[in-house]
């Protein structure tokens, strides 16, 4: 452990006094608390005031989880019992203030993609990727976690000024209210304003799908290629995704930054508030709608159609956001679904082992 490492400060590595109270209402703090940089195989490269640890979860842990949301995620704070020489044991997590999570392909499970962001990045690059429907859903689940999203339009290089300039004021019109930054890697360009945009202490993670250059712009504000990327291809002008895990990195500037493997796809989980919080404007309109049940596609005294009809609202927008409410409502209807089968499974479990005793009763 070099000396750097092990005089870093638990507040540089994002620490608050959220974390410290709920530290002492879960009694952990007999136990150093560190953060989870990385997730090697079930251990976890762990960070504290002390240095860097490998550290695994106990079984009791393990038999206690419910689901994959209560393992460890990259983000996330642990309780610590530190055993030397790099090892650790982790004790439990602390409870989580933002999180990034969606559904996890074709199933009804949810993946933690990272916890405890200040700013999720939305990196689309301009080539073959660029799509206002999926800067909306990525922002949906950002939102939906009490996360701030943000834009990054990347490899601005690759097309001319006048298509950047019909792609800047689509951004404008359609997110008026979300940051953006224009980047290439290969000219600089934003490069400085997107340094100057990470603030110390904050943590920021880049969101996107393979090949839009979220590891090549990291490796750019690191100042190294620390992150492995491959070069671009000459025939699609895309770089190869290698990314496989998540994994955290610090900046000089005291910035917080994690890179995440490429999704192909970005599966709504619990967004119902994050979609209504994304599409204020659309909530706004719902509200005056002569039916509190309304759907918005076809019924009468309906105001969101009446401003899609006028013009005060615009299709796409309108259109994305009636795909998400139904993706979300048919996820929390397969997810009721599930939680009925669990609780028919108890009742037939409680039943059998009712029938086991009384049947283990009458052979005596």
């Amino acid at each position: 452990m070099d000396e750097a490492t092990a005089k870093i400060k638990l507040e540089d590595l994002g620490y608050d006094i959220f974390f410290e109270s709920n530290r002492k209402k879960l009694k952990l703090d007999n136990f150093s608390v560190g953060r989870v940089t990385a997730e090697h195989r079930g251990a976890y490269k762990v960070r504290s005031a002390n240095g860097e640890y490998l550290a695994r979860i106990t079984g009791k842990q393990m038999f206690n989880a419910s689901s994959r949301e209560d393992y460890p995620a990259v983000g996330d704070w642990v309780a610590l019992h530190e055993l030397g020489e790099g090892q650790a044991v982790i004790r439990g997590v602390l409870p989580r203030k933002t999180c990034v999570k969606r559904k996890h392909g074709g199933k009804n499970e949810t993946q933690i993609i990272a916890t405890n962001i200040d700013v999720a990045f939305v990196v689309e690059s301009v080539d073959r990727d660029y799509n206002l429907n999926r800067f909306e859903r990525y922002f949906a689940i950002a939102v939906a976690g009490c996360i701030k999203p943000a834009i990054i339009l990347n490899k601005v290089d690759l097309i001319s000024k006048e298509d950047l300039d019909s792609k800047l004021i689509e951004i404008k019109n359609r997110f008026n209210h979300v940051d953006f930054i224009f980047t290439s890697t290969i000219t600089s360009e934003g490069l400085d304003k997107l340094k100057a945009y990470i603030i110390k202490g904050k943590t920021y993670c880049f969101l996107g799908s393979s090949g839009v250059g979220k590891s090549s712009l990291i490796n750019k504000l690191l100042g190294e290629n620390i992150i492995k990327t491959e070069k671009i291809s000459v025939s699609t002008d895309r770089g190869r995704h290698v990314t496989t895990g998540r994994e955290m990195y610090f900046l000089e500037n005291g910035g917080i930054v994690i890179d995440n493997p490429g999704m192909r796809e970005v599966g709504m989980m619990d967004s119902s508030v994050g979609i209504d919080k994304l599409f204020d404007e659309i909530t706004s309109f719902a509200k005056k709608c002569k039916f509190v049940d309304c759907t918005h596609i076809h019924e009468p005294g309906c105001e969101v159609l009446s401003a899609l009809n006028s013009g005060k609202l615009d299709a796409g927008k309108y259109s994305n956001y009636i795909n998400l409410k139904k993706e979300n409502e048919y996820y929390e209807m397969t997810k009721i679904e599930k939680r009925e089968k669990d609780r028919q499974f108890g009742k037939f479990i409680k039943k059998a082992k009712k029938q086991l005793k009384r049947s283990t009763f009458k052979s005596y």
